[in-house]
């Protein structure tokens, strides 16, 4: 079964299109600048990656050029579109509805819709990616798969805020997540690679990136997550500011002159690194500044590290201890200072980090020490699979398709 994978931003629409008996990638690309005089298309794998000018309209134009990428030229995959069994889309907010994947109809298009005012950006990019394939594939199942369904296990402890239960009734305001389906993944690798029953350990597990979030899975269930209503809580990251004082909100609009839209502007897109370092949002570039001696980087790299190990420390409380600890994405998977950084100090609570095995680098590997009693492992995540594999799994239940395996 092949299926094309779609994660539709503002102005983008990334792609895989995946096939599930071999767990291939038989394609992959992303518009980007949709709708801009700009607008390019990258596409194919690795070294027969060709870049293309194209005009791009809107989603509609993209989702044309992406669908004739895939089944006409010298990096084809498929000969037609008969030959794409389904088409799974990634919807970053499923609000109280949707604590799974689903199959996408009419009513649940009106739900996304509706949850867009808490993702406004990602939930109404995602619309426009679901309406260019329906008009391109009409009879192609759909599925769509949210970043916050894996969290609707939270307890009600770890989702309620301390506000006026009504607000909670008539405004649904509660923790939701993100990234649910990265964390998803990584703690299913963590437990293969550990050799050892998910249901049976106890993970933290850290997505940092540009975003950034944190996540305490307890036998296989997620009790925790760092981010709230919004991404924009939690960790400090790339651009967002993180957990903060609520206080300091209509303290910097009365200061400023700032309207709603304007501070939560500032909040999302001009604080965290970017904001501290006053250089950039990419920790590459921090890191360099930092190690020139520009103080103010080195405050956004300490601040950085110290909001990580802050959560690792709330989530063993959480558990009542950890298995293992979990890194992935940009940062977790590839900074050895950052990481060296988090672990630094945090050996009485039984994490040792190796430094040798710190610095390689790689795929699926353990950093901690042999004697470290907490496990530390990086795992590559690969949102794009487990959007695939949902798609199939929810497909399947609404056809008689057999089932494939997951074993990894």
């Amino acid at each position: 079964m092949n299926v094309l994978v779609i994660n539709a931003g503002s102005s983008s629409l990334k792609y895989q299109l995946i096939n599930l008996e071999t767990k291939h990638i038989l394609a992959k690309g992303i518009c980007e600048r949709v709708g801009s005089a700009e607008a390019f298309h990258k596409h194919g794998l690795d070294e027969n990656e060709r870049v293309i000018d194209a005009e791009m309209r809107d989603h509609d134009d993209a989702m044309a050029l992406v669908l004739e990428a895939l089944t006409s030229g010298p990096t084809k995959a498929v000969d037609s579109l008969d030959e794409i069994d389904a088409v799974g889309h990634r919807i970053v907010q499923g609000g109280w509805y949707f604590d799974r994947s689903v199959l996408i109809d009419d009513d649940v298009i009106a739900k996304i819709d509706e949850l867009a005012e808490l993702a406004p950006l990602h939930n109404k990019a995602a619309l426009m990616g679901i309406h260019a394939c329906q008009k391109h594939m009409p009879s192609t199942p759909m599925v769509a798969v949210f970043d916050t369904s894996f969290f609707q296990s939270l307890p009600p402890k770890a989702y309620m805020y301390p506000l006026p239960y009504e607000l909670y009734e008539k405004y649904h305001i509660r923790k939701y997540g993100a990234h649910g389906t990265s964390h998803r993944y990584i703690s299913e690798r963590a437990a293969a690679v550990l050799g050892e029953p998910l249901d049976e350990l106890k993970l933290i597990t850290c997505h940092l990136g540009n975003g950034c979030s944190m996540s305490a899975i307890d036998h296989g269930v997620a009790v925790d997550t760092s981010m709230g209503l919004t991404p924009l809580d939690g960790l400090m990251m790339g651009t967002r500011c993180g957990a903060i004082d609520p206080a300091i909100v209509p303290y910097i609009m009365d200061k400023e002159g700032l309207d709603a839209a304007g501070v939560n502007d500032l909040m999302n897109k001009q604080s965290g690194l970017l904001g501290i370092s006053g250089i950039s949002n990419d920790l590459r570039s921090v890191r360099d500044a930092s190690e020139k001696g520009d103080e103010r980087a080195m405050l956004a790299y300490d601040m950085y590290s110290n909001s990580v190990k802050k959560y690792i420390g709330q989530y063993m409380a959480v558990m009542g201890g950890v298995d293992a600890i979990v890194l992935t994405a940009g940062v977790g998977e590839n900074c050895e200072k950052m990481r060296r950084m988090i672990f630094a100090g945090l050996q009485p609570l039984g994490i040792v980090l190796d430094e040798a095995k710190n610095r390689q680098r790689g795929f699926e590997r353990e950093i901690s020490s042999d004697s470290s009693k907490v496990k530390v492992i990086i795992i590559p995540t690969n949102e794009e699979y487990m959007i695939a594999r949902d798609t199939y799994d929810i497909v399947h239940e609404h056809s008689q398709i057999v089932p494939v395996s997951h074993a990894e």
